[in-house]
């Protein structure tokens, strides 16, 4: 009789174990069985080839920008719109495994885990992406590496996504060109410099309480344990306004140092610098920030956006439209139509600081230039430099009134940021403003 219960509580026990491991199983296929099934060894999605079999991608206004039915492939007719959208739209064979292409798989062939591919046409996508704007960015890029981004941030749809250097993807890429295949706006990380002391001021508004009342003196450098810290120029007794306004390496070097590496850290990871983000579901890249802990020239250029920082572009891109948003970035998307949420970055009167301190500084510093007619914004420029007489050109900010626009410009070893990266800002914005204003 033992021997009976104990055989029939052993058939109970793996008959358990496999309605549990089936109900796993159904969970996981409801959870993640669309990845597996756009796996490009899924021979009802992909040609043997690997090609994609069907489906349409188009712009915003429904420009063609990649097609294919039944393995047969095509892109854009403009050569430039091609070059321009590569990294965004992937590439048929392969050679780019970030773009649309490989992202919304399922989406094109219309295929469902229960159902398979409902229509062998597949679908039209519409990405958020203005066909344009694409072309006007890789134009004022001018053959230089780097990227540009443009978001609507109240409504986290990515107009422009551009990276450089691309290929015709009708082409054969040059394997000699470095970095062709990386999609330099999501998959890498920069010395941000001085755009980063966009960061530090969030910090500096929070935790020191006379922030505005102080002044900060700056005589061109200041010597403290380690090394000396230099700036761009003597500004001698400023506000913090005039501070940012100045760019003054002295006033944020004395920040950072005020408020110590363990809070900058904090900062810098609350708003998405640290780790890997992620676009529809893409991972982006992480930067990094080096939490020193000794009150010396190390942490000063970590606020002032040197030493070991680095920034991926699509992060400073969420935190401005952060910025510009009351605190609140609309979590970006290249699917029109599609909705990631929202996520809140910072406080709301923290937000409309910095908002204030940036039109400043764009009010007083580039706007009376005259290099950007009819524009009212809110920026910053950066010049990172790298150790080696060479540095990365940044011009970041988001348009004050008017279109609700975010933009990142970053060049590599581009020079100073002004002079390099803002020029293309109000190339591809007067697009825009053309377009949509």
């Amino acid at each position: 009789m033992k021997r009976i219960q104990r055989r029939s509580n052993a058939a109970l026990l793996l008959a358990l174990l496999l309605l549990l491991g089936t109900l796993v199983l159904v969970l996981r296929l409801f959870l993640h069985g669309g990845d597996w099934a756009a796996y490009n060894a899924n021979l009802e999605l992909y040609t043997s080839e690997g090609i994609l079999r069907w489906g349409t991608l188009t712009d915003r206004s429904g420009v063609l920008l990649a097609s294919s039915e039944d393995g047969d492939y095509r892109y854009a007719d403009d050569e430039t719109l091609r070059l321009a959208s590569l990294h965004a739209v992937g590439d048929y064979r392969g050679f780019t495994g970030s773009g649309a292409i490989q992202r919304y798989a399922r989406k094109l062939t219309n295929y469902s885990v229960l159902g398979g591919s409902a229509e062998e046409r597949g679908n039209v996508v519409p990405l958020t992406l203005d066909a344009e704007l694409q072309k006007t960015a890789w134009r004022a890029l001018r053959g230089r590496k780097g990227c540009v981004l443009v978001m609507n941030y109240e409504t986290g749809e990515i107009l422009t996504m551009v990276s450089a250097p691309a290929y015709d993807p009708l082409g054969e890429p040059d394997l000699s060109v470095d970095g062709i295949f990386l999609n330099r706006a999501l998959s890498t990380a920069y010395t941000p410099g001085s755009v980063f002391k966009t960061v530090t001021i969030c910090a500096a508004i929070e935790n020191i309480p006379d922030l505005y009342e102080r002044s900060f003196v700056c005589k061109g450098s200041m010597q403290i344990a380690g090394g000396t810290v230099k700036c761009g120029g003597v500004h001698g007794k400023q506000t913090i306004e005039q501070a940012l306004a100045n760019s003054c390496n002295c006033t944020f070097g004395t920040l950072a140092m005020e408020l110590g590496g363990d809070t900058l850290s904090r900062y810098v990871r609350k708003l998405g610098f640290t780790e890997a983000g992620s676009l529809d579901g893409y991972p982006t890249a992480a930067g990094s920030f080096e939490a020193v802990e000794t009150q010396d020239s190390y942490l000063a250029w970590s606020g002032i956006g040197q030493h070991k920082d680095l920034v991926c572009p699509y992060a400073m891109l969420r935190y401005l439209s952060a910025v510009a948003n009351g605190g609140v970035v609309q979590e970006p998307t290249l699917l029109l139509g599609n909705s990631n949420g929202s996520t809140r970055l910072l406080r709301e009167e923290t937000a409309a600081a910095v908002d204030e301190m940036m039109s400043y500084t764009f009010t007083t510093h580039y706007g009376t230039s005259g290099r950007f007619p009819k524009l009212d914004l809110c920026a910053k420029t950066g010049t990172a430099e790298l150790g080696d007489g060479t540095s990365h050109a940044w011009f970041v900010g988001y348009c004050h009134t008017g279109m609700p626009l975010a933009f990142v410009v970053c060049i590599e070893r581009g020079g100073e940021g002004i002079r390099e990266a803002a020029p293309v800002a109000n190339t591809v914005l007067q697009k825009a403003l053309e377009i949509y204003g």
